[in-house]
């Protein structure tokens, strides 16, 4: 099936993309989420505009991504959550979480789509994750989860 995706998604391609894909991972899990619409000869003109807002939104050089990086990994990001008496979470800690802890620490604001965190934060202490700002370059944020 021929999609429009209307967000990045890993190891498939960047918003305004037109990609091919199985049936059933665009119809099941792609278009549901929002995160491509079906291709059209009339959605060719939403591409255009798909790849505008992207440009606007993206970090455009590595120059750019490396001042951006730097900034990200010399601020100490400390994340207060519920947590039980073991030191295990209510729940686990999102990207839009990360994001939102990132911004008030007083780093740059980071889109939560290009917080990458390899298995789900669900106990107190010390965390890495990784930021994607440039296709070639990648922050590494540590992230301190503590109890409320």
């Amino acid at each position: 099936m021929k999609i429009i995706l209307t967000h990045e998604v890993s190891g498939l391609g960047a918003a305004g993309d037109v990609v091919d894909v199985k049936d059933g991972y665009a119809r099941n899990y792609l278009i549901p989420r929002k995160f491509a619409i079906r291709w059209t000869k009339g959605g060719e003109k939403d591409v255009e505009q798909i790849r505008r807002a992207r440009k606007i939104h993206e970090i455009q050089t590595i120059e750019q991504a490396n001042q951006v990086k730097a900034q990200l990994e010399g601020v100490k990001v400390r994340l207060a959550v519920r947590a039980g008496d073991a030191g295990r979470l209510f729940g686990s800690v999102t990207q839009a979480d990360i994001a939102s802890a990132i911004k008030a620490a007083g780093g740059p604001e980071v889109d939560k789509r290009r917080i990458e965190v390899a298995s789900p934060i669900k106990t107190l202490g010390a965390h890495a994750t990784s930021v994607r700002l440039h296709p070639e370059v990648d922050a590494k944020v540590n992230i301190e989860v503590v109890a409320a």
